[in-house]
């Protein structure tokens, strides 16, 4: 496959991708003061939406494969659109509790339906020695929606938070149509007996199954109080909308990600990103109160949760390049458990012990986390990383 074409299925995805996680997923965090003031919601129901809405995200993952392996990898794509577009429309107009749970859950969804059938779709229809870039350019495609989903908060400030899920519903239907248009339809696997074990796809996952959880659980972590520190603070209300469109700008790195992986290996990078979190914690408890100082934060978590995404996209490919979907998969619902562990935790410390020392536990944890992983080494990534010194 050509170059052309590998970077048409790769813009694709980072549309699809773009709007189910930078838009659809973080939306629901972003209008919950202005649906908590204008619906008149407790913090109770806010709360178990916002956790349904990560079932809606795990029942999509797990959905996903199946649809794949019956109709071939697009058509979760294609479902994870209209579940987004549907769900945004529905939380558009909801003026109730229920109304407005079954539109995020459905939102939510999306992303779980959409993101690891790509790591399918690149691994059978693009080149080897493209696939690291283009599943580089589509995990980077949040970089964009977290952009657009920043623009919109925006606007929505002169208007009503209607505005930002209207936005995600129109995002959401030209992104299915780009997607429609540009990805080829592939079909189901012919010989799925000939694939590896699940036994044996577990022992090479072990690792990277060991980073999603931490990454997971470190990056919720700072999308979910980050705001809250920011009300905390002195700083202006558009410092949250700023926030998200600083992550998503500094996010863009994660575009060369393959090339770093190649030279560097996915374990050194995956660590990495790990140290580059933690760097963004430590700033974000320690220093609040500084406009320049959460500038510098969202930044530098920009590169390190967008590459740190990309990277796993890049690694499970590498690992189980003949499932690379179900592998993906595999350490995205991993990833899943923990990002809803991570904030009832962080919910159960905070009152005895502060946000402040939970971020900078929160921070050390990622710091030793990543020092760890660079003694754990996968061996398949072990012997990427010694091909890319030379060794």
């Amino acid at each position: 496959m050509t170059l052309s074409d590998s970077s048409r299925i790769g813009l694709a995805g980072a549309a699809v991708v773009g709007v189910a996680f930078g838009m659809a997923r973080y939306g629901y965090g972003l209008t919950l003061p202005g649906i908590r003031q204008e619906l008149g919601l407790s913090e109770l129901v806010l709360g178990l939406i916002a956790s349904a809405t990560f079932t809606g995200y795990l029942i999509g993952l797990l959905l996903a494969g199946p649809l794949a392996a019956r109709r071939g990898p697009r058509a979760p794509t294609t479902v994870g659109g209209a579940c987004g577009a549907a769900g945004a429309v529905i939380v558009t107009v909801a003026q109730s509790p229920g109304v407005l749970a079954v539109g995020a859950v459905l939102a939510g969804s999306a992303g779980g339906w959409v993101w690891a059938p790509y790591s399918d779709i690149v691994t059978r229809t693009v080149s080897l020695r493209q696939q690291p870039r283009a599943l580089a350019i589509i995990t980077t495609g949040t970089s964009g929606g977290l952009i657009l989903l920043g623009a919109l908060a925006i606007l929505a400030a002169l208007d009503s938070w209607r505005l930002i899920w209207g936005g995600i519903a129109l995002a959401a239907v030209a992104a299915a149509v780009v997607n429609l248009r540009l990805v080829p339809r592939t079909s189901p696997p012919a010989h799925p007996a000939a694939r590896r074990s699940a036994s044996s796809m577990v022992a090479a996952l072990q690792v990277p199954a060991g980073y999603s959880v931490i990454y997971f659980a470190v990056v919720v972590i700072y999308f979910t109080y980050a705001a809250d520190v920011l009300d905390r603070s002195a700083l202006p209300a558009a410092a949250v909308p700023a926030l998200y469109a600083a992550i998503g700008v500094s996010g863009a790195v994660a575009l060369v990600t393959g090339a770093f992986v190649q030279r560097l290996g996915s374990t050194r990078v995956a660590a990495l990103c790990l140290v580059t979190v933690a760097a963004a914690l430590a700033l974000l408890g320690l220093a609040s109160d500084s406009l320049l100082a959460m500038a510098i934060s969202a930044c530098i978590f920009g590169v390190g949760y967008m590459t740190g995404s990309a990277v796993l996209a890049v690694w499970t490919a590498e690992v189980v390049p003949d499932r690379a979907g179900a592998a993906f998969t595999a350490c995205l619902v991993v990833g899943a458990v923990s990002s809803i562990a991570a904030p009832a935790v962080a919910g159960a410390v905070i009152p005895g012990f502060g946000l402040g020392l939970l971020l900078a536990v929160t921070a050390a944890a990622s710091v030793l986390s990543g020092m760890l992983l660079l003694v754990l080494r996968n061996p398949r990534s072990t012997s990427s990383d010694e091909s890319a010194d030379g060794g």
